[in-house]
């Protein structure tokens, strides 16, 4: 077993779950990494996967493995960016520990990551929102489940991985009607309910109550619908939505789409940014800030109260002849 063995097994066994506490899903995703690129290493240089040590793990063989996730792989800058995180997660706590391999390790720890646009954020109207909840059948129980589940979606813009995991305990009706959800960085909120949802949920609940499980929004034996399910549950009521509403057939939605869909109505309502971040579960107002770019209401009311073109600047001043005309009153 050579040094990067028993870094990656101390890492993954020890640091990331005990000392550092990460999410299942971060583990899972630095775990992904380092098996590409071991892999992509093994059959670039035509090495065992075991023979691969600190040594192998160079700047330029990095490079090598991120350039071939963006040309080969077809990943964008940011799953590119997003790697790189992974990589430089396991060296940084394996430097310590290896002073001999500084120079190597140092060298991949200042790869910069890649400039990536950041694409504009697409939503739906309110129009929109209406032909896509009024698609599913309400005459059978996965269209009458279906419905319950985008009209709780689009009001609290909850993840779709904080959908899936949302309980019967997590869903109050009464006084103050909420939802709570343990969302990215094991943050924990409560997001309110508006009327509308509350009259769907109690309706769904009502039905739900006969089956088995725990899970809020459930299959056919009362377990819980994975992250594919809902996503296959969507592109079936787009289907049926895009062909009365137009508007639909270019917009590429998912259920993140509702996410942003819920953010945007209450940027819209007037509700301040901070309130939204706290509302969306972000640590802070940078990734909220994106919704401002893509509310053109806002840029439109910006513009209104810039000075027109050939205004000339400076304090208004009456005309002589108005001062004389007041003075002969």
């Amino acid at each position: 077993m050579n040094a990067l063995t028993t870094s990656l097994q101390t890492y993954f066994t020890t640091f990331a779950r005990t000392q550092r506490d990460l999410s299942s899903n971060t583990i899972a995703s630095y775990r992904d990494t380092w098996r590409m690129l071991l892999k992509h290493l093994t059959a670039t240089l035509g090495v065992p996967t075991e023979r691969v040590d600190f040594d192998v793990l160079t700047a330029t063989n990095v490079t090598g493995f991120l350039d071939h996730l963006e040309h080969d792989r077809g990943n964008n800058a940011k799953t590119r960016n997003t790697r790189l995180t992974a990589i430089r997660a396991v060296l940084s706590r394996a430097l310590p520990d290896h002073p001999e391999h500084a120079a190597t390790i140092t060298q991949v720890l200042a790869i910069p990551p890649k400039r990536a646009i950041r694409p504009v954020i697409e939503f739906l109207t309110p129009g929109e929102v209406d032909v896509l909840l009024a698609a599913p059948d309400h005459q059978t129980w996965t269209g009458r489940r279906d419905y319950a589940l985008l009209a709780m979606a689009v009001q609290t813009g909850l993840r779709i991985s904080e959908i899936c995991a949302l309980t019967l305990n997590d869903i109050y009706l009464g006084a103050g009607p909420q939802v709570t959800c343990t969302g990215k960085g094991r943050r924990q909120r409560s997001t309110p309910l508006t009327r509308t949802t509350v009259t769907t949920m109690k309706n769904y609940l009502a039905e739900r109550a006969a089956r088995p499980g725990t899970a809020v929004f459930c299959g056919p034996h009362g377990q819980a619908l994975s992250r594919d399910a809902l996503e296959h549950r969507l592109a079936k009521h787009l289907d049926t939505a895009r062909t009365t509403c137009s508007s639909l057939v270019g917009k590429h939605v998912t259920m993140h789409t509702m996410r942003h869909t819920a953010a945007m109505n209450l940027l819209a309502g007037g509700v301040d940014i901070a309130v939204i971040a706290l509302w969306l579960g972000h640590a802070d107002t940078h990734s909220t800030d994106a919704y401002l770019h893509a509310d053109m209401a806002i840029k439109q009311a910006a513009i209104e109260r810039t000075r027109p073109p050939g205004v000339t600047p400076g304090n208004y001043r009456p005309e002589p002849g108005i001062l004389a005309w007041l003075t002969a009153l």
